[in-house]
């Protein structure tokens, strides 16, 4: 359980980021699925940021409370996953 708070804890700076991502294309009309495929590839990005900078300490701390980067992102992908996919289908509605 201590693992998935923390895990909430590493995505809260990002869900700000998340809904801009999701309004953003939802108004330039891309299907739910890109929208998806495009957050996943931004995952993957930000994995990559992470890993090549000094950012790389974050992850450090993560490894040290048991958790693996590919857990760490796995997981902050399904969190998106459950949060952006009501916002999305009540969003399509609107606009």
């Amino acid at each position: 359980m201590q693992q998935l708070f923390s895990i909430f804890v590493f995505y809260k700076p990002f869900i700000i980021w998340s809904l801009i991502v999701n309004m953003l294309f939802s108004f330039v009309k891309l299907e739910v699925i890109m929208i998806i495929v495009s957050k996943l590839l931004l995952v993957i990005l930000l994995w990559h940021i992470l890993n090549v900078t000094r950012a790389k300490r974050i992850l450090t701390l993560y490894k040290g409370w048991g958790v693996s980067t590919i857990k760490l992102f796995s997981l902050l992908f399904l969190m998106d996953l459950i949060l952006s996919i009501p916002f999305l289908l009540v969003l399509k509605e609107f606009t």
